[in-house]
């Protein structure tokens, strides 16, 4: 597996989250983020179930430019 590292939150200081990578064999996007609080999850499984193998994290919107980075780098040509 190849995954090309895009960046982390420029806030998040010596801690590594949260960080987007792209899988260069795929184009998939790997995402390191904070889990999210119960109240988030609790409210997100009303739309979508949460399997135990799945979790839902929360990147905060200053990781919206690395976001667009990492989806700009993974789109087909």
């Amino acid at each position: 597996m190849s995954l090309r590292f895009v960046g982390k939150d420029p806030e998040s200081g010596d801690h590594g989250c949260p960080a987007v990578w792209v899988d260069e064999e795929t184009q998939d996007l790997v995402i390191q983020g904070v889990t999210a609080d119960a109240d988030t999850t609790a409210r997100t499984v009303q739309d979508s179930p949460l399997p135990a193998h799945e979790s839902v994290v929360r990147l905060p919107q200053r990781m919206i430019p690395l976001l667009r980075e990492a989806l700009d780098g993974a789109e087909p040509e």
